[in-house]
């Protein structure tokens, strides 16, 4: 399927999806029911499964997905989102959820510049963005450990200087296959 069908699929869909008031059963309002935000991995596999496993519907958690589950920065907008949700849309917990076999386990810098270079991009761009401070070692690396990254997440999180004191932050990880959770961190034992 090439994207412009893809687009044109998605567009059609929505106009029925709204002349037929499918949203309605949607409906909710901005503030987490469960009065929570979750960081998870934004792998095609968790989609439905995550939210099933936890027993989550539309309009409980406030979900925020990148690759890997990771907080790379502290002041970046993975950080600003969990601040928000916490400030501002009544989360009073916050839960980093990673999954085993995924994408970030293990990845280095080298074949992703590489296939970058091979989709167009050249080599004075990678160069400029070196010169200005780039480290794509630093930046495109994933991690080793799962539940070490979950870890460093939830300490990232718990440490900021903008955390309201007393919110659990939790680490888990989930199986991709069958929905199971492993605790890495309980949040309520600090």
């Amino acid at each position: 399927m090439d994207s412009s069908s893809l687009l044109n699929d998605i567009l059609d869909f929505n106009k029925k999806f709204v002349e037929e008031r499918e949203y309605e059963k949607y409906e909710t309002t901005k503030y987490p029911n469960k009065k929570a935000v979750i960081l998870t991995c934004m792998d095609t596999r968790l989609l439905e499964l995550l939210p099933k496993a936890l027993n989550l519907g539309n309009g409980d958690v406030k979900l925020i997905k990148n690759a890997g589950a990771i907080v790379s920065h502290p002041f970046g907008s993975i950080m600003r989102s969990i601040l928000i949700a916490l400030y501002q849309l009544q989360a009073k917990e916050v839960f980093v959820i990673a999954h085993h076999d995924c994408g970030m386990s293990g990845l280095k810098a080298e074949p992703v510049v590489a296939e970058m270079k091979e989709r167009g991009v050249s080599q004075e761009t990678l160069d400029t963005l070196a010169y200005s401070g780039v480290d794509f070692n630093q930046w495109l690396h994933g991690f080793d450990s799962v539940t070490e990254s979950v870890k460093h997440s939830v300490e990232m999180i718990k440490k900021h200087p903008l955390m309201p004191g007393g919110v659990p932050v939790h680490g888990l990880v989930i199986d991709p296959r069958t929905g199971k959770l492993d605790l890495v961190v309980n949040g309520n034992q600090d």
